[in-house]
């Protein structure tokens, strides 16, 4: 249960406060980043588009913004372009091969946009946020404005991702403490799951099985959800000391999953095993509140934290054969 990895590639944002990163599923070298000035509380928030190489982690480019930037999502059909979501209501698309602003500010929220993500349907041009002001929104870059928005939580959305088999589904996390299933042909919810007796901060699907999720909340816990069945959960997994900020899925291997959280670490997982909890990553001296696999390398890791850090690295674990 050793914290150790392979060798770490580490850059430090003075200033900044790390909220999201997010690798490029064109090139394997360059990641995204969302940052904030005074942890999101006030100020203004940059994007760092970043490159790995054997020097370290190096700044490509960046984007400032007059608001705090809480989440970063690639296109799925360009190369250079990036969307971010932001404390001031708004939606922002960059093109990373332009040195001026935004190419697009979508601005139809009341409140803080907490998430926002790229459908991974081939071809399509779809967006899905969420928001402080209980409501998801479905947009289409190319017409400027929502194609439909979404109500039915009770509290803040703060995670909203799109499944990765099923086109046009996406799931959304609140805290209201539940896990909801949307399909955008309707703006009423198909499935209300009540995840966890707290505020449920992050979801994300398995990319092995379209009928499984995992869900991270301020209970310190992780619970799976199988769709055709979420009566109880099918892993719930407790090690974390403090709220789960952020859960993601390895691509690579359909059991494993991280985590990373209020309490400083990366948590790596086998729901699979009888010992599920593989190894703990505690490199960050602050929250940690961004975290992504690679999707070109196989066990690589990036984070980012509030104590103005970037790293990518390969938690140990993940290096053994895949079973």
């Amino acid at each position: 249960m050793a914290a150790g990895s392979s060798v770490t590639r580490t850059i430090r944002i003075p200033g900044r406060h790390g909220y999201a990163v997010e690798f490029s599923p064109y090139i394997p070298s360059r990641l995204a980043c969302a940052t904030s000035e005074n942890y999101g509380i006030s100020g203004c928030g940059t994007l760092l588009v970043l490159e790995q190489n054997d020097a370290g982690l190096v700044v490509l480019k960046s984007f400032d913004w007059t608001d705090a930037l809480f989440d970063v999502t690639w296109s799925e059909v360009s190369e250079n372009i990036l969307v971010t979501s932001s404390g001031d209501g708004s939606v922002q698309m960059w093109d990373t091969s332009k040195p001026e602003g935004p190419l697009q500010v979508l601005k139809e929220h009341t409140q803080e946009v907490y998430s926002v993500d790229w459908s991974q349907t081939r071809g399509e041009q779809l967006l899905v946020s969420g928001s402080w002001d209980h409501t998801a929104k479905l947009w289409d870059p190319s017409i400027g404005k929502s194609l439909c928005t979404f109500t039915g939580h009770e509290n803040i959305v703060y995670s909203t991702i799109w499944s990765p088999h099923i086109p046009g589904c996406f799931a959304s996390a609140s805290g209201d403490q539940t896990l909801r299933i949307w399909d955008v042909k309707s703006p009423v919810c198909k499935l209300v799951i009540p995840a966890h007796q707290a505020e449920v901060l992050s979801c994300d699907w398995c990319k092995y099985d379209q009928n499984l999720l995992v869900t991270g909340a301020v209970d310190c816990s992780l619970r799976g959800w199988d769709l055709r069945s979420v009566r109880h959960p099918v892993f719930d997994l407790h090690d974390h000391t403090y709220a789960i900020r952020r859960v993601k899925f390895s691509p690579f291997q359909s059991s494993v999953l991280a985590s990373c959280s209020y309490d400083f670490t990366v948590r790596l997982w086998d729901f699979s095993k009888p010992s599920p909890l593989l190894q703990i990553v505690d490199h960050h001296t602050e929250f940690t509140c961004g975290l992504d696999f690679s999707i070109h390398e196989p066990g690589q890791i990036a984070d980012c934290a509030w104590d103005e850090t970037v790293k990518i690295y390969s938690p140990s674990c993940l290096s053994l054969p895949f079973s």
